[in-house]
């Protein structure tokens, strides 16, 4: 379920001419789905939040989700490039690093240039409200922990954060935290929720104490190509329930490959 609504900023300011507007908080237990295929526009799920892409996904796809009651999240990276994406032109050279190990069409960014990010993550923050979406995950903020070809730090990934969370919040958009468990002491009180990857088999699912005792939620994903249906079920989804993480067992190609807790 839902937390009431509550507001980012109490006098309704505005950034670049946005009205803030009220902004959601996913509670603890608050069931997840991730799906990074393509969706048909009719797509249902009986999950309460459904993470999306946020430049393949149709206005009347996430309509449709939200007329189920569902609240959709954007897929966005705001760490890397990908060559693929309609906007990957519009990155100056001088901030694209090292190509992500395993995708050789993504490179790291260096986000410590914020002047020089701003207006494309801006205009993409802009695509994600236009559409309709609730919210958004950040993805690759974790750079510092990367061969990025930049000589980046947790202060940086930081940084960028709170930038990344004071524009989605002026646009009325949720933005959680993606892994970088570095960052959950300083930073749970300031995103709105959590999404790890292989938080019980890497074995920092104790460092998400912060969230919990924030009552924000927590979309705890781990991947069948590290751990078994069997042993998410007998091992997970144990720890999942006494500490409400909403656990997910997922393909790493995020399609419709899900386990939920029995």
């Amino acid at each position: 379920m839902f937390s009431n609504f509550s507001c980012s900023n109490s006098d309704d300011s505005t950034n670049d001419g946005i009205i803030n507007e009220e902004i959601y908080i996913p509670t603890t237990g608050t069931t997840f789905e991730w799906r990074l295929d393509e969706l048909p526009n009719n797509f249902t799920t009986e999950a309460e939040v459904i993470d999306i892409d946020a430049f393949d996904a149709t206005p009347e796809l996430i309509a449709n989700l939200q007329a189920q009651g569902k609240k959709v999240i954007a897929y966005l990276s705001v760490g890397s490039v990908e060559g693929f994406r309609e906007d990957a032109s519009d990155f100056p050279s001088e901030v694209i690093g090292n190509v992500y190990e395993g995708f050789e069409d993504e490179n790291w960014l260096d986000v410590r240039q914020i002047d020089l990010l701003a207006p494309i993550m801006r205009a993409r923050l802009d695509m994600v409200q236009e559409k309709g979406f609730d919210g958004i995950e950040p993805d690759n903020i974790n750079g510092y922990q990367n061969s990025t070809g930049f000589n980046l730090t947790e202060e940086d990934a930081k940084v960028y954060s709170r930038w990344l969370i004071e524009e989605a919040h002026n646009r009325g958009l949720s933005i959680g935290q993606k892994n970088a468990e570095e960052l959950i002491p300083e930073m749970a009180d300031e995103f709105d929720w959590l999404l790890t990857e292989d938080a019980y088999v890497e074995d920092f699912y104790q460092q998400l104490n912060p969230y919990i005792f924030a009552n924000k939620a927590i979309f705890f994903v781990e991947y069948t190509d590290r751990i078994s249906e069997e042993d998410f079920q007998n091992l997970v989804c144990p720890e999942a329930a006494s500490q409400n993480f909403s656990a997910v067992l997922k393909n790493r190609d995020l399609t419709a490959v899900t386990f939920y807790c029995n």
